[in-house]
């Protein structure tokens, strides 16, 4: 292409400015910064984004937080059921590695490094932003390395691309560390901006931090007991306190618009309708008058759980009132909260430890008060309902089997959050699951790890997998991980 005359000119021009008055350094200053872009995060932002997702770390359509809801047995599919018959998942990490762990650990780095710390200041004082970014990170971890098992971790966020898996037994004091000191770390300045969850309120911050040390803590309940009794009990008795009343809930209250709640979105705005409760959770319900049920979804008509799809097909048709999960115009509207962490569940954690002897507390009183919170959040406590519920044989404590109705009111209690239920169940065995009908292979322990890993990082990978092999081949979603005894 031949240059027009102006631009031969223009050439010229550059050339004798670059090469000219004996060939000086030119500074091009900052030509090669773009002013429309920000040379560093608004960490604020960050949080918000981080927050406005953290509700999904319940339920997730079709993605891997769902699939763990189907293993637990909350819920089925209703057309396309695969996942409900233990089809092989290939959910990769990438997302979360790349997009809330990421923006949490930029948060710690601008906070952290002196070149940026001033600036981040603005958005909150430095050690506020840090044990909120640290208490949200170790929240993604735990149920991470619960639904995997192993995973990249100590040098993960670091820049590096292909790293070593750490051993669960090696993630998990550690996650009860960065608890620890992050509820230690806050300070009296300014509270982190950005926090759609509890406004800023740093003794809510330090409770949620207490209270995951103690979820975490009680997960090693056979794995290593003497770690979690010691854990727990140091948590218990911070005197910061823990989540014990549904006004201190982890949740997050999503304001609408661009930030719906997800069961909303589900069927508002993905317009899906291909989940139900599945018929193992709302016959318990129906069969003890448990009042969640018309809470949890919207009818009593559960669907059998891992039927093949032609016979699903055939339930739907022939019973179109099934029960379809959180009512889109009540729990699951618009603005609805979605609780992450809250009172039912640290109450039924403490009842738990208390029945394994770790503390001294009284387990009839926290498991009762425990149902009265879970009935509350829901928004169906009935003061003579929910006594007749407690009066039922499989309620009561004072009829025995006393860790089996803790752990199953703990797998109610934590719909519609499927890896802590699937996670409950498989630390403890209760309530006790039957596999899918007609399939051999018993219901999952793990997912399996994502088809990027051996490509991406192949040699990291191999040794990880091999550590769940089984008779099908490594990377098997029928292995145990480490605490699942």
């Amino acid at each position: 292409m031949k240059l027009t005359i102006k631009y031969k000119v223009l050439l010229s021009f550059v050339a004798l400015s670059l090469f000219g008055a004996g060939c000086k350094k030119v500074d091009f200053g900052d030509t090669n910064i773009d002013p429309n872009r920000t040379t560093a995060p608004i960490t604020s932002a960050l949080l918000t984004n981080v927050l406005a997702g953290f509700g999904n770390n319940t339920w997730d359509q079709g993605g891997v937080r769902t699939v763990s809801g189907l293993y637990a047995q909350y819920y089925t599919e209703t057309q396309y059921t695969e996942a409900s018959r233990y089809a092989k998942q290939t959910f990769n990490w990438d997302g979360f590695y790349a997009g809330a762990l990421y923006d949490l650990q930029n948060i710690i780095n601008y906070n952290s490094d002196p070149a940026t710390a001033e600036k981040a200041a603005l958005n909150g004082s430095n050690n506020n932003q840090i044990a909120v970014a640290r208490i949200i990170k170790a929240y993604y971890f735990w149920w991470m390395t619960d639904v995997w098992g192993d995973l990249p971790y100590s040098q993960a966020l670091k820049g590096v691309g292909a790293i070593t898996y750490d051993a669960q037994e090696a993630i998990y004091p550690d996650l009860l560390k960065e608890l620890k000191e992050a509820g230690a770390q806050f300070d009296g300045g300014l509270p982190a901006a950005g926090d759609i969850m509890y406004n800023g309120d740093i003794s809510k911050w330090k409770k949620f931090a207490n209270s995951l040390r103690m979820l975490v803590a009680l997960r090693l309940s056979k794995a290593d007991p003497a770690t979690g009794k010691s854990e727990f009990a140091s948590a218990l008795a911070d005197p910061a306190g823990s989540i014990e009343d549904n006004s201190d809930n982890a949740q997050i209250v999503y304001p609408g618009g661009n930030f719906q709640n997800p069961f909303y979105n589900y069927y508002n705005v993905v317009k899906r309708d291909d989940y139900s409760i599945a018929k193992t959770l709302m016959d318990w319900l129906n069969g003890h008058n448990d009042d969640r049920n018309l809470a949890f979804g919207t009818s009593n008509v559960g669907f059998p759980y891992g039927l093949t799809r032609d016979n699903a097909v055939a339930f739907a048709n022939a019973n179109p009132t099934y029960s379809r999960l959180l009512d889109p115009n009540t729990v699951g509207a618009e603005s609805a909260p979605m609780v992450v962490v809250g009172a039912a569940h640290m109450l039924f954690a403490r009842a738990e430890a208390a029945n394994l002897g770790w503390t001294g507390e009284t387990v009839a009183t926290l498991y009762n008060n425990a149902i009265d919170q879970s009935w509350s959040q829901w928004g169906v406590y009935d003061a003579t309902d929910i006594a007749n519920y407690k009066a039922n044989s499989d309620v009561n404590l004072a009829g025995g089997s006393v860790d089996q109705k803790i752990a199953t009111q703990q797998w109610i209690s934590w719909f519609p959050n499927g890896v802590q239920g699937w996670s409950v169940w498989r630390k403890t065995g209760y309530p006790v699951l039957t596999a899918a009908p007609g399939t051999t292979t018993g219901i999952p322990r793990r997912q399996n790890y994502g088809t990027n890993e051996p490509q991406l990082n192949g040699a990291n990978y191999a040794p990880a997998a091999a550590k769940y092999s089984d008779g099908s081949g490594d990377n098997s979603q029928f292995v145990k991980i480490w605490w699942d005894k």
